[in-house]
C-alpha cells in the first residue's frame, strides 16, 4: 500500500506544486514495519521498505498498524482522520527534525492521505 504513495502524489499537479520547495527524506514505521520515503521538489523519488541498515532520514512517523489500519480507513473515525490528531491522541510519534515536518504540515497531510481507499473500494 505505501508503495503506491509515489505514483498517487506524483500525478497530483497541485500537490507537487505546494511542495515545490521541499526536498527531504523521512522515515515512516507503522508497527514493524520501515519505509523511507524521498521527496525532491515535491515529486516523491523512493518509496524504500525496510529493513533499512542505518537510514538517514530528518523526521520519523511512528504509529501502529491497528491507528494506521484506522488512519487509511476510506472514511477515518474522528481522532484518526488526520496526522495532528494521531500526534494529539499520542498514536503517532514525530521525531527529528520536526521544522521540515511542521513547515510543509499541509503537504504532508494530504500526500499520506492519498494513501486511503478511495470511493467505492474497500479499505
Amino acid at each position: 500500500m505505501i508503495e503506491a504513495l509515489r505514483e498517487r502524489v506524483n500525478v497530483d499537479a497541485g500537490l507537487v506544486r505546494r511542495g515545490r520547495y521541499l526536498s527531504t527524506t523521512f522515515l515512516l514505521e507503522i508497527g514493524n514495519t520501515a519505509w523511507l520515503i524521498a521527496i525532491h521538489e515535491g515529486r516523491i523519488n523512493s518509496v524504500t521498505k525496510g529493513p533499512l541498515v542505518m537510514p538517514s532520514w530528518s523526521f520519523a512517523l511512528r504509529t501502529s498498524d491497528e491507528e494506521w489500519d484506522k488512519f487509511s480507513a476510506r472514511r477515518p473515525p474522528p481522532g484518526s482522520n488526520d496526522l495532528m490528531a494521531l500526534i494529539k491522541r499520542r498514536v503517532l510519534k514525530a521525531e527529528g527534525d520536526l521544522q521540515i515536518f511542521m513547515a510543509n504540515l499541509r503537504y504532508f497531510k494530504d500526500a499520506l492521505a492519498k494513501l486511503r481507499a478511495p470511493d467505492g473500494v474497500a479499505a
